[in-house]
């Protein structure tokens, strides 16, 4: 897929399965590989970054096999219980995966041997101090890269005896907080960690699953280390809200459109994106599914039909709960009636690419009216966009959501370098082929 091609819908009608959850199904690999027993995962993302996942684990010396069965993936790993895991014989290749990377940092800091994590080009570029400070404060020694008083990969962690922490959360971050509890599950004592605002909590919901020793009170989460976590023998994971929006915003913007999906995951800290599209006039509606209720994360059917859009602005917390689904947005934006405002938008920097930089770059020369100010955007919808050629930068969520772009935009679009889109929703274009009129 070097390159993906898009020109001016008619429609989107239809309806399909969410793709797996990303975040869930690399928490899954890395979970069930701590536990004694054997768990099997329904609806696992079979994508690049949970392969590198996968790969990890198995220069550990834990036994998982991955089954297609009707284009969804089954998942089986044979869990090696919390100090379990061989030392690898070579360094881990994490790939191009920052949240694999940061949460089996949390893991490797507290196990009886030496290893090294090392990434591509783009993570070798992407923050890791951020998850190294609090690892060294509970008794881990980590050497990163040093460069401008940051720390980045390759990393080198020699494993040493925990001691659990009470840790502030000094940013708002899934990953570092899942880092701090999965090393505190190997640690002494209790290790609290206490968020600025409350983030995605699919470690929390899966530790319980696995049984671990674990309790949650508003922005405070506390585990008890050394407790063996229970494999639950089967689990189901839900579809990726952060993969839906690209299709929910497509259906939004396109004329004559109507499209239901089908158990899309609707984790309280995952659904932002659906009370954000409602302000901007989009008709989005949620529909239960009563085999959600057995299920460790909820999920549910969403629909969606043409919408005429307006402008919103969307605050710095607005941002903290839909931070990958902001490429999206900003191309919803530019269909939408008055001047949408994104603030506080800065850990759009540090992901993949600078996103800010590469969604203002290539929405600007589809003839959008964007601009960044510092961390903040704005956005003045025109809706009218105009084909070009842009770049993925190598970002999967970039390519996406200028893919969908090109849908609504006159004349051809192409987006260059999308072999990215593979880390996370290889059936993303095969998907929406299936539904475009």
């Amino acid at each position: 897929m070097p390159n993906i091609k898009t020109a001016k819908i008619r429609g989107i009608n239809g309806e399909f399965f969410a793709p797996a959850d990303k975040s869930i199904s690399q928490r899954a690999v890395i979970i069930a590989a701590l536990a004694k027993g054997r768990t099997r995962f329904d609806n696992f993302l079979d994508c690049a970054d949970c392969r590198r996942a996968m790969a990890a684990f198995r220069q550990m010396g834990v036994d998982i096999r991955l089954e297609k069965k009707n284009r969804q993936a089954e998942l089986y790993v044979q869990g090696k219980g919390l100090f379990g895991l061989s030392a690898p014989k070579k360094e881990m290749d994490i790939g191009n995966s920052g949240t694999t990377m940061r949460l089996v940092c949390g893991i490797l800091a507290g196990q009886p041997f030496e290893s090294k994590l090392s990434g591509d080009a783009s993570l070798s570029k992407r923050p890791m101090k951020r998850v190294i400070e609090p690892l060294r404060s509970m008794g881990a020694v980590i050497k990163g890269r040093l460069k401008d008083g940051q720390e980045y990969p390759p990393l080198t962690i020699k494993g040493m005896p925990l001691q659990g922490i009470s840790y502030n959360m000094p940013i708002k971050s899934a990953q570092v907080k899942s880092c701090v509890l999965l090393a505190g599950l190997l640690a002494e004592g209790r290790t609290e960690v206490l968020e600025m605002v409350k983030t995605r909590d699919h470690t929390e919901r899966m530790l319980k699953a696995f049984q671990a020793d674990i309790r949650i009170k508003g922005r405070r989460v506390c585990v008890r280390g050394k407790k063996e976590l229970c494999a639950p023998r089967r689990l189901f994971i839900p579809g990726d809200m952060s993969s839906c929006a690209f299709f929910i915003i497509a259906a939004a913007l396109a004329p004559k459109s109507r499209l239901r999906i089908k158990n899309a995951g609707l984790n309280p800290t995952r659904i932002a994106l659906l009370s954000i599209l409602k302000r901007m006039g989009v008709e989005v509606n949620v529909i239960k599914n009563k085999n959600s209720l057995e299920s460790f994360e909820p999920y549910a059917d969403i629909s969606v039909k043409s919408s005429r859009l307006k402008a919103v602005t969307l605050t710095e917390n607005d941002v903290a709960y839909c931070i990958d689904e902001l490429p999206i947005l900003c191309v919803a934006a530019c269909f939408a009636e008055g001047t949408t405002r994104i603030l506080g938008a800065a850990e759009l920097r540090v992901k993949e690419t600078d996103r800010i930089h590469a969604m203002v770059t290539n929405l600007k020369k589809a003839g959008a009216d964007i601009r960044n100010v510092r961390n903040d955007l704005i956005i003045k919808g025109t809706g009218a966009l105009h084909g070009t050629t842009v770049d993925s930068f190598g970002d999967h969520r970039t390519a996406m959501s200028m893919a969908v772009a090109g849908l609504m935009a006159e004349g051809e679009m192409v987006i260059r370098n999308t072999e990215c889109v593979n880390k996370s929703f290889p059936e993303f274009m095969n998907i929406m082929r299936s539904i475009i009129n």
